[in-house]
């Protein structure tokens, strides 16, 4: 099985030194090249240098996380563009987007920190398209939001994946018609997860990417533990249930297809 994880998050095993383990054993599993996904100041530099270092395996990007959007966000996003002219560059600009979910209690801090997060998308999107770069667009919560706002940016919906797709069937027909697309996780091996797998059939094969957002969102058969890209292929083993093809057909078009759209 030939795969590509389209979203990783290995800050953790590379700041404990267990960054060649964890690349060995993706390896293993089939796994021949990963994204990290940058999310704070304090990871851009950090996977720039570990795709730097490894080259025949790590590509990564940069971007504020809206999680990560804070009273200091201007600085942070003013940042970015610096590593668009290193010589290892970022393949796209991500994971930024709208977190509704992960608010203040308070209404008036809420109203604020959702501003700031809308704020923070539109000045990121309008950075990738002036780069003419992908983005990896994280949203919880805030949907409709997410889709209104990358209408107004000018980006092309073809360089755009919602990433972790947790909508249904009539969300991810709504990005497809803008020509966007979305990237599925270990959450389609969930039990409690039927629109999940209806949205990847809805959005079928021709657009399909996979990813584990290691270290979290384990699939089932190892759920509650550290989650690293050697677990890519129960997902597409699922995938390949949900869309009646072979495991290994889904491995190779969603690694073809992650391959063109991250341009590597």
């Amino acid at each position: 099985m030939r795969l590509l994880d389209s979203h990783c998050h290995p800050a953790t095993a590379l700041r404990e030194g267990r960054i060649g383990p964890w690349i060995a054993a993706s390896r293993a599993a089939g796994v021949e090249a990963a994204v990290a996904i940058g999310t704070d100041l304090d990871d851009w530099a950090e996977y720039r240098d570990l795709a730097a270092a490894h080259p025949d395996f790590f590509r990564h990007t940069v971007g504020l996380h809206p999680c990560h959007v804070d009273e200091g966000w201007e600085d942070k996003v003013t940042a970015l563009s610096p590593f668009f002219a290193d010589a290892t560059e970022p393949v796209a600009l991500g994971e930024i987007g709208l977190d509704h979910f992960r608010l203040p209690e308070d209404a008036a801090e809420a109203s604020r920190v959702k501003a700031w997060q809308e704020e923070a998308f539109a000045r990121q999107l309008a950075l990738a398209r002036q780069f003419g770069c992908p983005v990896v667009v994280h949203t919880r919560a805030a949907f409709a939001d997410c889709v209104r706002l990358i209408d107004a940016s000018g980006v092309s919906w073809s360089k755009v994946v919602f990433h972790c797709f947790a909508g249904g069937p009539d969300q991810i027909r709504e990005l497809n018609r803008r020509g966007g697309r979305g990237s599925f996780t270990g959450t389609v091996t969930y039990p409690k997860a039927p629109l999940v797998r209806k949205a990847l059939k809805a959005q079928g094969l021709a657009r399909l990417m996979l990813e584990t957002d290691s270290p979290y969102l384990a699939p089932q058969s190892v759920r509650g533990k550290e989650n690293t890209p050697a677990t890519l292929p129960e997902i597409a083993t699922l995938a390949g249930e949900v869309l009646g093809l072979p495991a290994d057909e889904v491995a190779e078009v969603s690694t073809r297809n992650a391959r063109a759209f991250f341009g590597f």
